[in-house]
């Protein structure tokens, strides 16, 4: 069964919106990307992810670099760019 919520704090995530996560112990931020519903390469790896579990891809306003996330990892931020 699907779940009605994206992320941690229960907020749907669409592209354009601002997040944060934890990465090597510090909080992180940057914007969605894209939405990933199947098997695909992003971020460097081969996510495996599916409609029940989708997975997003971000950039980092500090690196400029992309990475992966499971949705429980992100915590939606205020406002969109």
């Amino acid at each position: 069964m699907a779940k009605d919520k994206d992320t941690s704090s229960g907020r749907k995530l669409a592209k354009g919106d601002k997040v944060a996560w934890r990465s090597h112990g510090s909080e992180t931020e940057g914007t969605v990307e894209r939405k990933i519903t199947k098997r695909a390469k992003a971020g460097g790896r081969t996510v495996a992810a599916s409609p029940e579990e989708p997975q997003y891809e971000v950039r980092s306003d500090t690196s400029g670099r992309k990475a992966v996330h499971k949705p429980s990892a992100l915590k939606k931020k205020r406002g969109r760019t």
